[in-house]
């Protein structure tokens, strides 16, 4: 049997081991391996960091592992292929990267970061999907089939709430739970419910006090007693801070290892019966598990097509492209036309991120050759430096005698990888002054400029909008991405991307904003459930590009929803069927993604407006019509109770709204939701309101009154004043009253058995 093929034996593995042996291997062996044991046959496996693509390191590598790693194909970041909004491509990526990760014999990607973009100043977005749950988990679970499907294994990071950089190692992430579910943990259960992913990484900070490696409620109850996680929990690199309490919270793997110390902590903590060997057992058995599963890449003697891969990241970098802006339809540019290229992002790409998901890629496509090969371009001027806050006069100069002799400009502003990087968080959302004083020259003596925006966290707009006739969101789209620029300003790619996050006008606008990063080691997340879209839409807020906005060259139209039930929320079976007929009434080919969002029209909790709960992208030749469906199971109308600890379904109406974006939903249908009632059990300290609330509680105090009581309800000045108060109090009050505590007592008795009867 090769080792490609075998299979540990891991009962009889954990029988032969010694306790020695058994500690050494919840820690690896050097900065990307796990520990090898030869004398039983076990070997080592390499991981890697590869959200967007490999940066493998075989052999011991660098001190901090972040550099010398091997050619591999930098795909579009997070950030830009999540404006795809398309999990199949994510699928295809993650295809292609498992490919890559055979061919240098890699078991396990450290990715996908499907950490919520709380803040637009997060130094790390660019690794991130989305601020909407919804939509991160389900690219998350394209791209983790993609791998997975083709025998590599993910590591999803960063668990959880690690949304920040900015003292990120010590930070106390004071989150309430409910935040915690219906926000920051969603994605994380929809990849390990739906995917079953080999690992999962925890972060580096505290959750609510406790560090994330040491959070027994994180690594334990909600990760593998609630969704029946089976796969291995490693550290991020550094992430454990006491290797002890991390083993019995739940960590299975250091990584990197601190030797001998942690192994010698383990143990000596197992042989002083601090740990129960049986616990120690467990996190082994991990071990040793992903150690089988992985091995089987390790003697493979395989490639991947270089220009297939450059192909599929010029494609995905395409997709990714959002249309902002098309005043009389300037795009797409044809031959015919002088083109002027300004500033230096069209001759020094910035296609990728810092730190260590930076990528050696195979190959790399610079705009200006790209648009040369399909455009008149008549000339190209910088206009600025790349990390030069100040405006250069005489590159201005150029850019603008440039721009005043051609038909078309096309004008490339970013942020320089200074801006925005892992391991520090941005402090303004400003494109550097320089661009936009360059920008404003230009436009004044062109009014047909196209904008190409090339980075990886969002920025304010308001100085460019009304200074382009055109605009386009291109992230930091990948080694291919000038191929994809190209495409969709000539009209070969028809742009289809959707914002995977709102731009706002301004950072004050951010609901995050009066609690980032936070001081003292403690951030407190103020806003709740309200980040992203959900915070503008409460506070009713105008923003520059709303949260899945995106146009085309074509056009299309959404007509005739309707929505039908099936199942029932007592079951747990509860089901609607959103469907809806969408045509393009354009002259080209396209594509239009069809959101749909769920209000709760009348909530007993505070809620936001609507949310994402499902979209559907589809492809349409001009002039045909297609009929789609999106199902909106329970979950899409719950929410995480505080009271009663679990998701639960409200009875009453919520609206089902379809359209093209979250501040663009022309269809809208109303279902009526049947389900058990979700007030707690009624105690002598609920208030009047809560009695009076309840059916059976109104019902008993009626008998009160009618047996000559004084009715609690009458007076309805009097109720608006008390009724926030507990019954326990109101009977202590002196004087006419309806009732005192023997009453009270009698009350809840009679309540606690109609309940037990019903």
């Amino acid at each position: 049997m090769t080792r490609a093929t075998m299979t540990l034996d891991v009962d009889r593995l954990l029988a032969e081991l010694t306790l020695e042996e058994k500690a050494a291997l919840t820690s690896g062996s050097s900065f990307w391996y796990t520990r090898a044991v030869e004398r039983l046959g076990i070997p080592k496996i390499m991981v890697s960091d590869g959200p967007h693509g490999l940066r493998a390191q075989p052999g011991v590598g660098d001190h901090v592992g972040l550099g010398g790693s091997l050619p591999a194909t930098c795909f579009p970041t997070a950030s830009a292929i999540a404006s795809s909004w398309n999990p199949e491509l994510l699928g295809r990526v993650g295809a292609a990267l498992a490919a890559e990760a055979r061919a240098c014999n890699l078991s396990v990607i450290l990715g996908p970061g499907v950490n919520m973009k709380r803040s637009p100043l997060c130094g790390r977005n660019f690794e991130y999907f989305s601020e909407d749950p919804y939509l991160a988990g389900e690219l998350g679970v394209g791209i983790v089939d993609g791998i997975q499907s083709n025998g590599v294994g993910v590591c999803v990071k960063h668990f959880a709430a690690n949304n920040q950089e900015d003292d990120r190692l010590r930070v106390d992430a004071q989150v309430d739970e409910r935040s915690l579910r219906e926000i920051y943990l969603p994605a994380f259960e929809r990849i390990v419910t739906s995917c079953r992913p080999w690992t999962v990484m925890c972060s580096y900070n505290k959750i609510n006090g406790v560090s994330a490696s040491e959070n027994t409620w994180l690594l334990t109850t909600v990760l593998r007693d609630e969704w029946g996680f089976d796969g291995l929990v490693v550290s991020d690199w550094g992430a454990v801070y006491h290797r002890v309490p991390a083993l019995l919270a739940g960590l299975d793997l250091e990584m990197p290892p601190s030797l001998p110390r942690s192994p010698d902590r383990v143990a000596a903590a197992v042989a002083a019966r601090e740990v129960p060997e049986d616990v120690l057992d467990r996190r082994v058995r991990a071990v040793l598990e992903l150690v089988s599963k992985g091995s089987a890449v390790l003697d493979l003697d395989e490639d991947f097509d270089v220009d297939a891969h450059h192909a599929l990241a010029r494609e995905a970098a395409a997709e990714s492209i959002v249309l902002l802006k098309n005043e009389d339809d300037l795009l797409p540019l044809s031959r015919g036309s002088r083109v002027g290229v300004i500033g230096e992002f069209a001759r020094t790409p910035r296609f990728q991120g810092a730190g260590s998901s930076q990528v050696n890629p195979t190959k790399v496509d610079v705009p200006l050759e790209e648009l040369r090969t399909m455009l008149d371009v008549a000339g190209f001027a910088p206009a600025y430096g790349i990390g030069d806050t100040s405006q250069d006069d005489r590159l201005r100069d150029e850019a603008v005698a440039l721009a005043r002799d051609c038909d078309v400009v096309v004008m490339f502003l970013g942020l320089p990888g200074a801006d925005e990087s892992e391991g520090f968080d941005r402090t303004h959302l400003n494109l550097p002054s320089a661009q936009l004083e360059a920008l404003a020259a230009v436009s004044e003596s062109n009014p047909n400029v196209v904008g190409v925006l090339v980075n990886g966290s969002t920025v304010v707009l308001d100085q460019v909008v009304p200074r382009v006739s055109a605009l386009v969101e291109a992230w930091l789209g990948g080694q291919a991405a000038a191929g994809g620029m190209a495409d969709v300003l000539t009209g070969v790619v028809n742009p289809s991307g959707r914002l995977a996050e709102s731009i706002p006008h301004r950072l004050e606008d951010s609901s995050s904003f009066l609690n980032f990063p936070g001081d003292s080691q403690v951030v407190r997340y103020g806003e709740g459930i309200f980040i992203g879209y959900r915070g503008y839409d409460q506070s009713r807020l105008e923003v520059a590009f709303p949260f899945g906005f995106g146009l085309s060259y074509t056009t299309f139209d959404l007509a005739d929803l309707t929505v039908s039930t099936s199942g029932s929320v007592a079951d747990d079976s509860f089901v609607a069927r959103a469907e809806v007929t969408v045509t393009n009434t354009g002259t080209r080919a396209g594509a239009e993604v069809v959101q749909v969002y769920v209000r709760d029209v009348v909530s007993s909790v505070s809620r936001p407006v609507r949310e994402l709960k499902g979209f559907t992208k589809v492809w349409l030749e001009a002039g045909e019509s297609k009929r789609v469906q999106v199902v909106l199971d329970q979950r899409a109308f719950a929410f995480w109770s505080i009271q009663l600890r679990r998701w639960v379904v409200e009875a009453g109406e919520f609206a089902v709204e379809v359209g093209r974006h979250s501040r663009d939903l022309a269809l809208s249908e109303v279902i009526i939701v049947a389900a058990p009632s979700i007030a707690p059990p009624l105690t002598r300290d609920s208030t009047l309101h809560e009695w009076l609330a309840d059916p059976v509680a109104r019902h008993l105090i009626r008998q009160l009154v009618e047996e000559g009581g004084p009715d609690p309800a009458a007076d309805e000045e009097l109720v608006k004043v008390i009724g926030t108060m507990p019954m326990s109090t109101i009977a202590s009050f002196e004087g006419p009253n309806f009732v005192d505590h023997d009453t009270l007592d009698r009350l809840v008795m009679a309540w606690n058995e109609r309940a037990e009867a019903t």
